[in-house]
């Protein structure tokens, strides 16, 4: 068998890569525009609840099911148990998937970091830019390009060398940024055409204070599905990465805590996000404006907010552009490093040759998906109630059905087959407290796959 160049320096190593997977762009326009639509506060407290028992559960098991057999996505589930050696290639063909149209929403960021490097973010205001962009049939296949070579030379040096030393530098940097983006805003306010003054501070609070008016049991059961899904995407389970990361892990670490700051981490990263998006968005245009999500969010409403701030707003736009870049190329890299595992284990072949192999099928991918927006533009509606083009529709495929159901199906193998003292054992073999075992116990036996039902059934429109 090839070498992965496998294993992280050491345990800060692996928590800031994985933290660094998980902080991507689902953070950024995904979780402010959920925690608008669910009463701000009161989806904050769902979803903290959930990622002290859900959330952990499926990261402990995928991190421990990496560390113990010590093998790629699309090799553990063998290891584990045979019967679900299958599982294996649902790892492997979910992130080829989602890396084909990350890489295109990569070369947007970087479209857009460029545009305000050069002093032109003013432009990227105008309400027709980003689609008559995306629609070009040349210049978004360019940044695409670029965008995925990055990513394939960082993923190229190995674990150590390149994955572990970009999460070592950037992850802090970040983080850096995200405070400071957040400070800022909350200093920001605007005055109407009515003279009425709206603050940073107002901003704020229209976002942590819970809205419980007209709480029936249906809204709250859609706040919950809505932070589910949101915790489920964002921590990077179900897509082989955490598993091709927890292979890297030594044996040595304390996984329990390593999963502990993982989780805070993320989890950080988007309440802040919270407060970077919807502040400015709520001091410059209300209430009406947090409407917006997705790419319509990053791209469309907040240079408009941007731009409307003067020139700090073009300021606070090009750094905010650097930090959505950062958050996007070490995703990618997580994602592509997890195939990269995989094709070494399962091929038997040389990272180098692993790595040509699947940044040209990338580049193919990718291109057809830009393409998608002109030469094979089509918008069909999804079984979940939106339309889509073609990177909606593998998006829609990867996230909303493989996903969860690779979840499910471990959680399956894990509290029925092998029992959740599998994981447990590995979690305290060097002699940890795993005061949540048996919280542990029952929600991979039984709360995770119950919810991740509802979650497949909620995404096929049924529920």
């Amino acid at each position: 068998m090839q070498e992965k160049n496998s294993s992280f320096s050491s345990t800060l190593g692996f928590v800031l890569t994985a933290a660094g997977s998980a902080v991507g762009l689902g953070n950024i326009w995904r979780f402010p525009y959920l925690a608008a639509k669910n009463g701000g506060g009161l989806f904050l407290v769902v979803y903290l609840l959930l990622v002290a028992t859900f959330g952990f559960a499926l990261l402990v098991t995928e991190v421990a099911i990496g560390r113990k057999t010590k093998s790629s996505p699309i090799m553990a589930y063998k290891k584990v148990h045979p019967k679900f050696k299958s599982l294996g290639w649902f790892a492997l063909i979910i992130p080829f998937l989602i890396i084909s149209y990350y890489g295109v929403i990569g070369g947007w960021v970087l479209k857009y970091f460029t545009i305000y490097l050069t002093g032109n973010g003013a432009d990227a205001a105008s309400s027709s830019y980003f689609s008559d962009y995306i629609a070009q049939p040349v210049q978004p296949i360019i940044f695409m390009v670029v965008y995925t070579l990055l990513t394939a030379l960082v993923v190229f040096r190995g674990v150590n060398n390149g994955v572990e030393k970009l999460s070592k530098i950037i992850m802090p940097i970040l983080l850096l940024i995200v405070i400071g983006i957040s400070i800022y805003t909350l200093t920001l306010s605007h005055t109407d055409s009515f003279g009425n003054t709206t603050t940073g501070i107002d901003g704020l609070l229209a976002y942590v204070i819970p809205d419980i008016s007209n709480l029936t049991f249906g809204k709250f059961m859609q706040v919950l599905l809505d932070a589910m899904g949101q915790l489920f995407f964002s921590i990077s389970v179900a897509c082989g990465v955490i598993i091709a990361f927890g292979s890297y892990l030594g044996d040595k670490g304390n996984m329990l805590k390593s999963v502990g700051q993982i989780e805070i981490c993320d989890t950080f990263v988007a309440v802040m996000a919270g407060i970077m998006v919807i502040v400015p968005i709520y001091v410059t245009q209300g209430r009406e404006g947090m409407n917006a999500s997705g790419p319509s969010l990053l791209f469309e409403s907040l240079p408009n907010v941007f731009s409307s701030l003067g020139t700090g707003g073009l300021i606070l736009g090009g750094v905010f552009f650097i930090m959505v870049f950062f958050a996007a190329l070490t995703s990618s890299v997580s994602v592509m490093e997890s195939i990269i595992a995989s094709l070494i284990d399962k091929f038997n072949i040389t990272r180098k040759k692993a790595v040509i192999i699947e940044t040209l099928i990338i580049l193919v991918m990718g291109t057809t998906v830009c393409m998608g927006y002109n030469l094979l533009y089509f918008d069909v509606p999804l079984p979940n109630g939106s339309n889509g083009q073609l990177l909606d529709v593998i998006d829609y495929v990867s996230n909303s059905l493989a996903m969860p159901i690779l979840s499910f199906l471990t959680c399956i193998l894990i509290g029925w087959f092998v029992k959740p003292s599998y994981i447990i054992d590995e979690a305290t073999k060097n002699g940890e407290k795993f005061r949540r075992r048996h919280i542990y116990s029952i929600v991979i036996k039984y709360v995770a796959p119950v919810l991740l039902v509802v979650l497949f059934l909620q995404s096929l429109g049924i529920i």
